[in-house]
């Protein structure tokens, strides 16, 4: 996968019903759901479900990864690898993630920015969660005071962590893009 990630940080594990509601969500926003374990979908997100208008000759139809991972879920190596290097998040989320949910672009494009962007801030609507999304050094003076935004990190790989309108206030700025 070639384009842009956002990670939802988790305190605890999603419980069954809540992985059946974004289960649920997923389907109704994809022209494709593959399930590949309960919380790991390979789907294509139809970017006007999210409210996304798609330029003429672009297929609206997006591909995207959405994956629930950490201890008892699955892809624990891929959750500890994620968080072996970043910062301590407990002292600017509140909490030490046990789990997260990682929100994957398949392509690079403007659209997909703004797809991956809304697409996390609505799964964060069904699974609750903090948004974490790393800037580049020209990005934490637009981030910095957005709605939503519960805290960032300055310095070499700076970092916004945040809720769901964070993340929709952030995809509405002009030239909006994330980092990868």
């Amino acid at each position: 996968m070639a384009g842009p990630v956002l990670v939802i940080e988790l305190a605890e594990a999603l419980p069954a019903a809540v992985v059946q509601r974004l289960r649920g969500f997923l389907a109704g926003c994809a022209a494709g759901l593959d399930e590949k374990r309960p919380g790991y979908y390979d789907m294509h997100v139809r970017a006007d479900q999210l409210g996304i208008p798609v330029p003429g000759g672009v297929d609206g139809r997006r591909p995207f990864l959405v994956c629930a991972m950490g201890p008892g879920i699955g892809d624990e190596e891929t959750f500890e690898g994620e968080h072996a290097d970043g910062p301590d998040l407990e002292p600017l989320i509140g909490f030490s993630p046990t789990h997260a949910v990682d929100v994957i672009a398949g392509c690079n494009r403007p659209i997909d920015h703004l797809t991956t962007a809304l697409l996390t801030a609505a799964i964060m609507d069904v699974v609750g969660g903090v948004a974490n999304a790393e800037l580049l050094d020209e990005q934490v003076a637009i981030v910095d005071g957005l709605p939503g935004v519960l805290a960032m990190t300055d310095g070499p790989g700076p970092i916004a962590c945040g809720a769901a309108t964070f993340l929709r206030a952030w995809a509405a700025q002009p030239g909006f893009r994330l980092l990868k």
